[in-house]
């Protein structure tokens, strides 16, 4: 196929990489990869695309001009604008849902209604339009104190903290962000979830769901958990220590009742359905969704995919999913860790050079995808807080830990941080 990708971060690198392997492991005819505006490690596999992400038209025209079979829409930001309805309105297969179904991760607030009209378990949580009533529901909850801004925030618009003022400040920093044509801003404070979060990602053509592997991420800054959030520092799959039927039951109890309320409401949801879960003492309970694949969590779950990424989502696209074959796993185990550059999740310091990324692909099991990188005068360097994602697959848990740190160890980025205990515990059983 001629495929479009959109985007440029480490998760559409892992979208472009899983299209490149499929030749090699299937023994088809390449596919023709493309992408809008991708990133040098995306460049390496495929025809990058000055187009705006964000830019409906521009990316309908792309895509038409190429002759493309399929386009796949990585980020938020372009789904919440549109940019999936006018490639389909051009007559091309699109995977990604709608802007009005995309509002599941455009608002928070919306996707509580959702939950609720769908029976989901979740967080009680009070939406709140002033700082009078977010001081009101952080009282009525109590600490730890959940503090969400409704809109899209880069991976930045949550604060779990146990101090009130620092709630009450991102509330109102969360107010004070203008975010045009979303109307006036508005602030969720959410029940605190205990227990292990997982993650999982749940296809549908906007009727049926095929669920993909669960993962885990790590949000917090430094080992430990310890910082502030961040869009993600690292992730793996499998999870040994889930509950058995974990998968069925968030399919039973989570995506396919959301699927169907979508239908109802007239705006079905065709793409991915990331669930965002708490196993808390109560039961499992979802903390988010999501429009889209998640990063760092999709650079894991891509890994152990063996069945054709391309075919699954084309069979999405075109609300074939019923009729699909059942997915294939490997058995291995992968893990991704986040390099980031001096100052992230903060002050982001940008223009340092990258070196050591052939090095930490000749470890066995080892790929780098980028993220937050630019190419100056052939010179590779950060230009983003997240810079590379390193990847590794292995026997188990403890081997791919292994093999993806020696591959960290490689890479040379002045100033740079990552976080050592991705993993950790899981592999130690």
């Amino acid at each position: 196929m001629k495929i479009l990708v959109i985007g440029s971060g480490a998760r559409e690198h892992a979208i472009v990489h899983s299209f490149a392997q499929e030749a090699a492991a299937t023994g088809a005819e390449a596919h023709e990869l493309h992408a809008a505006p991708g990133n040098p490690g995306i460049g390496e596999l495929a025809t990058l695309h000055a187009v705006s992400a964000v830019d409906g038209g521009a990316v309908a025209a792309l895509a038409t001009s190429l002759g493309a079979d399929l386009v796949v829409i990585g980020p938020e930001a372009p789904l919440v604008a549109g940019v999936a309805d006018a490639v389909r309105a051009a007559g091309i297969d699109c995977f990604g849902p709608s802007a009005q179904a995309a509002a599941l991760e455009g608002s928070k607030a919306f996707a509580k209604d959702v939950m609720a009209a769908a029976s989901v378990p979740t967080a009680l949580a009070h939406v709140c339009t002033d700082i009078d009533q977010v001081a009101d529901a952080l009282d009525a909850f109590g600490a730890p104190y959940v503090v969400k801004d409704d809109g899209l925030a880069a991976g930045k618009g949550v604060v779990v903290t146990d101090d009130r003022q620092e709630a009450l400040e991102h509330a109102q920093a969360c107010f004070a962000t203008p975010r045009p044509g979303a109307g006036d801003p508005v602030v969720v404070i959410e029940e605190y979830l205990d227990g292990p979060e997982v993650s999982l990602f749940c296809l549908s053509d906007g009727t049926s769901v095929v669920p993909l592997a669960p993962a885990q991420d790590f949000k917090r800054a430094f080992d430990g958990d310890a910082g502030p959030n961040t869009g993600g520092m690292g992730a793996y799959s499998p999870l040994p220590w889930a509950p058995e039927g974990l998968t069925e039951e968030v399919v039973t109890r989570v995506a396919q009742p959301t699927i169907d309320e979508m239908a109802r409401r007239g705006t079905p949801f065709a793409g991915v359905l990331y669930v965002g879960l708490a196993l808390t003492s109560r039961g499992t309970r979802v903390v988010e969704f999501n429009a889209r694949f998640g990063d760092p969590e999709t650079q894991v779950v891509l890994a152990r995919l063996t069945t054709p990424l391309s075919a699954v989502l084309r069979a999405a696209a075109r609300g074939e999913l019923a009729d699909f074959p059942r997915l294939r796993w490997s058995d291995d185990a992968a893990v991704t860790v986040v390099v980031a550059a001096n100052g992230y999740p903060s002050t982001v310091r940008s223009g340092d050079p990258i070196t050591g990324i052939d090095r930490a692909e000749a470890v066995e099991g080892v790929h780098v995808l980028h993220a937050g990188t630019a190419l100056d005068e052939g010179t590779l360097r950060s230009a983003g807080g997240r810079v590379l994602s390193v990847v590794a697959r292995g026997e188990d848990l403890a081997e791919a830990r292994r093999r993806v740190y020696a591959g960290v160890d490689h890479v040379v980025l002045p100033g740079s941080h990552h976080r050592t205990d991705i993993a950790e515990k899981a592999a130690r059983g």
